[in-house]
């Protein structure tokens, strides 16, 4: 007998207000609840506080929930600083303090580590720094809304909807000074509706300014455009279709770490805080307790970032990096810093590197700075390398953890671990973990 597809119903959502008392944050600062023994993940909510709560997801394993109403506040919240922090993406922790954020990201990381690499270790003490105008670039959207109002900012959470942003208290204070001017511009442009997003960098050379559009905008937008850019001493970037990003205006843009300069594109991935960055960097140099017999490997190691500052402490330093574009970079940086004893290579770090010209050299410290899917495809290698210190620089704590089993099995024990709070007032958690060989 013939057999008929007959899609399943999709379950309904119980809408209804539900009462309930947050236990615990999660790794991305969401409230945890329990219904029965379902969590329930709620945005906004802290630890203690008695909250009325509407459902928006509901699966077997978890459901997730808007917060409504907190009935008993935490001791520990405190009002938002920021005009647009309800409707904006951007932020998720600024009603909680500071200090609280670093104690409960601290937390994280270590029941992160202990329950999947079964290492407990006291924490060193974070690396902090100011916890407003700390973000040295930003990525705004733009698009024209229904009404025909021109919409510049981040976008909500879970949401494609945009919300205009003329003051961002975490921005660069010079870029946050450009937001009106730069909407008013955009807006008065014959070919608004083209215009995708502009990304804002604070360089040492100056403020970086690129604007992407989806179509060739009229020659009377492109010196509009130009006369802004020059008229505000601004690095001017311009990219149409599908071309790529070229410099109208303005010096290439570098950053600079101690008395070397790291020049980059305005595309190109740089740690968003300056002072945290040069922070981790001193660390990481530190807990790889480096002298000048040393030949260090940095996997993943982007446009030298790391391995620059190596390369003056050390006999080598080999950089590894699976964007070709980026490996140039490095190479560029290394030559423009005078350091002839770094070299750079291209290579799919979710491959075995046994057989490559750098797999089959020896290297006595590794320093690796994944991106949040993390190093698993490498990690093997790593754990076999012999290698006497390993120190892993991670922006995401579970992928860490899970990382950190390999060398843990492998003859490795972790010597120290800490915090660095490069994104205040968000959940995002940046850490560091140096593993020796036992």
């Amino acid at each position: 007998m013939a057999r008929f597809f007959k899609p399943q119903k999709k379950k309904s959502i119980d809408t209804k207000h539900k009462a309930m008392t947050v236990e615990r944050l999660d790794h991305q600062g969401d409230g945890v609840a329990f219904e029965g023994k379902k969590p329930v993940f709620i945005a906004g909510a802290l630890p203690g506080e008695d909250v009325l709560v509407q459902l928006t997801e509901d699966k077997r394993q978890f459901a997730r929930a808007r917060l409504m109403k907190v009935v008993s506040p935490s001791a520990e919240r405190i009002k938002p600083f920021c005009q647009h922090y309800r409707t904006c993406g951007g932020c998720n922790l600024q009603h909680l303090g500071h200090e609280a954020q670093i104690a409960a990201k601290q937390q994280t990381l270590s029941q992160l580590m202990k329950k999947f690499a079964s290492a407990d270790l006291a924490q060193d003490a974070p690396v902090v720094s100011a916890e407003t105008g700390y973000r040295r670039r930003a990525r705004l959207s733009v698009k024209i809304s229904k009404t025909g109002e021109l919409e510049m900012g981040f976008r909500q959470r879970s949401s494609n909807d945009i919300v205009t942003v003329t003051d961002c208290p975490v921005l660069n204070t010079e870029l946050n000074a450009l937001l009106p001017d730069l909407y008013t511009l955009l807006d008065g442009l014959r070919g608004r509706r083209i215009v995708g997003h502009v990304e804002l960098v604070a360089s040492d050379a100056g403020r970086v300014l690129l604007v992407r559009t989806t179509k060739k905008l009229h020659e009377d937008d492109v010196l509009r455009l130009t006369a802004f850019a020059e008229q505000s001493g601004l690095i001017f970037y311009l990219q149409q279709e599908d071309d790529a990003a070229s410099r109208v205006c303005g010096e290439q843009p570098f950053y600079s770490l101690g008395n070397q300069a790291l020049a980059f594109e305005p595309q190109d991935f740089i740690q968003v805080n300056a002072d945290i960055n040069e922070k981790m960097i001193a660390q990481a140099l530190e807990w790889l307790a480096l002298d000048e017999n040393d030949t260090v490997l940095d996997l993943f190691c982007g446009l030298g970032n790391f391995s620059l500052p190596l390369a003056a402490q050390v006999k080598s330093v080999v950089g590894i990096e699976g964007v070709e574009e980026m490996v140039s970079r490095a190479t560029d940086n290394a030559a423009r810093n005078a350091l002839s004893n770094a070299r750079f290579y291209h290579a799919n770090l979710e491959l075995d590197p046994a057989e490559t010209v750098w797999g089959k050299e020896s290297h006595n410290k590794i320093l690796l700075d994944p991106a949040r899917a993390g190093a698993l495809g490498v990690m093997p290698y790593v754990a076999q390398s012999g290698a006497e210190r390993v120190v892993y620089v991670s922006c995401n704590p579970a992928t860490l953890a899970r990382d950190s089993q390999v060398l843990l099995e492998n003859g490795y024990k972790l010597a120290r671990l800490g915090m660095l709070d490069m994104f205040p007032h968000t959940g995002h958690l940046e850490s560091m973990a140096l593993f020796v060989k036992d």
